[in-house]
């Protein structure tokens, strides 16, 4: 088992690495290996989804969404047996499902801290769902705002705190309970074997504009979170990179970006490299 963070700890590496001019990077595991991979490249933060349960089984994450399994129960065993074993120095987040209505919050971030995570994040999360579906599920109390105190009762218990936010007011909102990073969600990432197609994505264009009225929202109520972004386009270093240059934002948050459009291009490959070896004429014989 590695290193256990307090939220100030974790805070304070962020924010050395933001002093010194290096974007805050935070990448999904779904397996102990995406993990280990991800420590070693430097990576700040490990996230841990139930999303990627269904990711690294070649399913689209958007499955994280849906009512599949108890998606705490599925990112408490990820965490417990796969992920917070192998990883020895890195902070590791949970993403917990703050509208859960069969289990008691409260205890669920108790066990999260004593089993070695330093902090959570609202996923799955109800901010995904737009129309009549999501006036419902606010007005049925288990809307974004349940999320947001779920997030205030992890800070209270010294986890660090992140939220992802799909509009400005959900970013103010979450900016105005305190929350130590908010993450601008630009939607289900493109690219690869469950990906979303372009037809279905925002354009990097519209992507960079939404994370610019996030940033501004956020600055309007004088608040200052970490702000990262994640999703649609930010599906690339290029992408990501021109972004950061454009925007506000100190950072990235990739999850099938790090471990799964770059494991599915390296097994492809490899196996094709394989699959292309011959062997000697006279080495086979046919009689």
């Amino acid at each position: 088992m590695g290193m256990r963070f307090s939220r100030s700890e974790v805070l304070l590496r962020l924010q050395n690495k933001l002093a010194a001019g290096h974007a805050v990077i935070a990448a999904g595991a779904g397996t102990g290996i995406s993990a280990k991979c991800e420590e070693k490249g430097g990576v700040d933060l490990i996230m841990v989804y139930n999303s990627g349960r269904f990711r690294m089984s070649g399913l689209p994450s958007v499955a994280g969404i849906l009512s599949y399994g108890d998606a705490n129960e599925i990112v408490m065993q990820m965490g417990e047996r796969q992920i917070l074993p192998v990883v020895r120095k890195t902070p590791v987040i949970a993403g917990v499902n703050g509208t859960d209505p069969t289990r008691s919050i409260e205890r669920f971030l108790e066990k999260v801290k004593e089993v070695g995570f330093a902090g959570v994040i609202n996923f799955p999360t109800v901010a995904v769902f737009d129309g009549n579906f999501r006036r419902k599920i606010e007005s049925l109390g288990l809307g974004y705002s349940r999320e947001i105190e779920m997030l205030k009762i992890a800070k209270e218990l010294d986890l660090f705190t992140m939220a992802y936010a799909f509009t400005s007011d959900e970013a103010v909102l979450a900016s105005r309970a305190d929350i130590d990073v908010v993450v601008a969600h630009m939607g289900t990432t493109m690219g690869g074997s469950v990906g979303v197609g372009e037809e279905l994505s925002m354009t990097i264009d519209s992507a960079i504009e939404g994370v610019r009225e996030i940033c501004r929202a956020v600055k309007n109520a004088n608040r200052r979170p970490i702000l990262l972004i994640h999703g649609g386009p930010f599906s690339t270093v290029e992408n990501v990179a021109r972004a950061l240059e454009s925007t506000d934002a100190a950072g990235f948050v990739g999850a099938s970006s790090i471990e799964r459009v770059p494991v599915e291009e390296a097994i492809e490959q490899t196996t094709r490299s394989f699959c292309s070896l011959k062997i000697r004429r006279d080495s086979f014989d046919k009689g």
